[in-house]
């Protein structure tokens, strides 16, 4: 459970990371527009094979059509109370208006605990971490932050707050990533394979409403190369 709550922490310290770049100095919407890309690719292999596949190998159709459904019904109702408090262009470059600010750490959590979970049920079975979760959670979470954090400063906070908050959401994430490995490790293949489905709805949900987007958006016509690029990379560390 420790190791899962670690790599949950590291994908979420990445929340850090976008913080202080978006403090210290402006980042270019091209290069955001990039990383997005790059992270949207790692995360759909990521989807594909770490999650779906392997839940349809261990326990068929059935529940993972269950659990796709379900996670991406959850996402798009939590997604839609973030939206009306003004979290909806929280992976936006320019989404930095401090009355949205806390609106946009809370889609950020929203976006982060599915992505967690399926670290920690990545490590079921004594298996390794799958280094194309970490890769990818890391990935999408820097843009997210870095927007959030410019708008928190323009509303007054400290830098002090920002960077406290920001680890608050990273030690959500490395607890979410824990019970998503505590929680199941007694589980019937069945269980598991809906919570990796879970997992896979929400999280496919949750690029195609907003890392896709702002990744077409940002990065121009670079944006089906390097999304091809991330998904390379990520099928390559799965099955090495």
């Amino acid at each position: 459970m420790l190791e899962a709550a670690f790599w949950g922490f590291v994908g979420g310290f990445a929340l850090l990371v976008g913080a202080v770049l978006g403090m210290v100095r402006p980042v270019p919407d091209r290069v955001v527009g990039v990383v997005m890309a790059f992270g949207a690719g790692v995360l759909i292999s990521t989807v594909s094979f770490d999650l779906v596949e392997e839940a349809f190998l261990e326990a068929g159709a059935v529940p993972v059509g269950i659990g796709i459904l379900a996670g991406a019904i959850t996402f798009f109702a939590g997604d839609a109370i973030v939206d009306r408090r003004g979290g909806d262009r929280r992976k936006h470059p320019a989404a930095n208006a401090g009355g949205a600010a806390l609106a946009l750490v809370l889609g950020a959590m929203l976006d982060g605990i599915p992505e967690s979970a399926a670290i920690g049920v990545s490590l079921l079975g004594g298996g390794a971490v799958s280094t194309a979760v970490v890769a990818g959670v890391f990935l999408s979470n820097v843009p997210e932050s870095l927007s959030a954090a410019v708008g928190l400063r323009a509303s007054g906070r400290s830098v002090r707050w920002i960077l406290g908050l920001w680890a608050g959401v990273a030690v959500v994430s490395a607890v979410a990533a824990a019970l998503g490995y505590a929680l199941l490790g007694g589980a019937g293949a069945a269980t598991i394979a809906v919570v990796q489905a879970f997992a896979a709805g929400a999280i496919l949900t949750m690029l195609a409403d907003t890392m896709v987007p702002v990744a077409v958006k940002y990065s121009g016509p670079l944006v089906g190369i390097v999304t091809c690029a991330g998904f390379l990379l990520a099928f390559m560390l799965t099955h090495a």
